[in-house]
């Protein structure tokens, strides 16, 4: 049996620590998963409410073209319906983008770190993997601009960027989308987009009138609480899509996630008051952060990356021994830190004693 070579390269996925794994390993009644930068707040009581009718007619497959969803959605960010294509998580929509456009003989340029994913599937493809450190947390675009030539076909712009949460502003992606060159298509990755604040964020769905290499990314996994159903979806002119629509499976996203997607949209009130409490809640451990004198980065999501005077790792096994997971900067590039969700006020509390105590015992701090 003979895979490809690229996968005794590769390892999978892996994903983070599971709670009844933790409460087993630690004897601990209860986990707080502060890793994933899931929505501490759930999701919309609405879906809760008709999830008796969700859950009917599972011998029938779901609607291929995401009917219903799609037209909702284009009326509300102004679209046509033929400029959506969606995917299980818009983890697959990076999937479909790196089959439809990389190959071997090509090459795709994204910043580092980023999220795993672009390069994770751009491998897989052959192309050539070109990196751009990031600066203090932001995209140094005049360098991945710089790094283009005539083999590029995908550069990758996560923004806000995961790990570091901090934002790509209005006047700098125009600039950069006025220099690309038309043939390359530029992936905007808006994941975050709902918790964004910065008043010079930049209007992507309406970029896409001007410049027709562009693509956006979102998804219903983050602020509206979905991620266990599995449902993103990209932006772009019809010619983009109808290409990524051939690599599309035909089923991709299942009835459940694309009608509690759509009752989701719906629902602003419960979105709103997502993105509230998460601006409360982080306005107060950055002050935490403050007090503590430890610097984070510049983050317009619903986590910080915080610098620590110590190990990553060791901040993340004695959290995750008092019953809390978050995630190591380590193992995303960035040593010395910790990459923590914003959750509900109470265990945020209980984390920030935690990690004093913690820290004023294990460094000079």
């Amino acid at each position: 049996m003979k895979a490809k070579e690229i996968l005794n390269e590769l390892k999978p996925y892996k994903p983070g620590k599971q709670m009844e794994d933790v409460k087993r390993e630690f004897g601990l009644e209860r986990i707080v998963k502060l890793a994933s930068n899931e929505n501490p707040f759930g999701f919309s009581p609405k879906v809760k409410a008709e999830l008796p009718k969700l859950i009917e007619n599972f011998q029938i497959y779901p609607d291929g073209y995401t009917g219903k969803l799609r037209e909702a959605l284009a009326s509300k960010l102004g679209v046509r319906n033929n400029q959506l294509v969606f995917g299980g998580g818009s983890d697959e929509v990076i999937q479909i983008i790196c089959r439809s456009y990389l190959q071997t003989g090509t090459n795709t340029i994204m910043a580092t770190p980023t999220f795993s994913q672009y390069k994770q599937n751009a491998v897989l493809e052959g192309t050539e993997i070109r990196e751009v450190p990031l600066e203090n947390g932001y995209h140094n675009l005049d360098k991945m601009l710089q790094t283009v030539d005539h083999q590029t076909r995908v550069v990758w712009l996560c923004s806000p960027n995961n790990p570091t949460g901090c934002h790509i502003n209005q006047e700098d992606f125009y600039r950069f989308m006025d220099k690309i060159p038309h043939d390359v298509l530029v992936v905007v990755d808006e994941a975050y987009y709902e918790y964004v604040e910065a008043n010079d964020f930049p209007d992507t769905i309406a970029a896409l009138q001007d410049y027709p290499n562009l693509i956006v990314l979102r998804t219903f996994s983050k602020a509206y609480g979905l991620a266990g159903l599995r449902i993103g979806y990209g932006i772009a002119n019809e010619a983009i899509i109808a290409k990524l629509d051939v690599v599309r499976g035909p089923f991709n996203t299942s009835s459940v996630a694309q009608q509690a997607a759509l009752l989701a949209l719906e629902d602003e009130e419960f979105l709103q008051h997502s993105v509230e409490r998460n601006k409360e809640n982080k306005q107060v451990f950055i002050q935490f952060c403050d007090q503590l004198g430890l610097s984070y980065y510049d983050s317009q999501t619903n986590f910080l990356l915080v610098q620590l005077p110590v190990s990553g790792d060791q901040v993340f096994q004695h959290l995750l021994s008092e019953g809390f997971i978050v995630r190591s900067g380590e193992a995303l590039g960035v040593p010395n830190s910790v990459r923590i969700t914003i959750g509900e006020r109470e265990d945020m509390e209980n984390l920030q004693k935690k990690l004093k105590d913690y820290l004023t015992l294990n460094s000079d701090f």
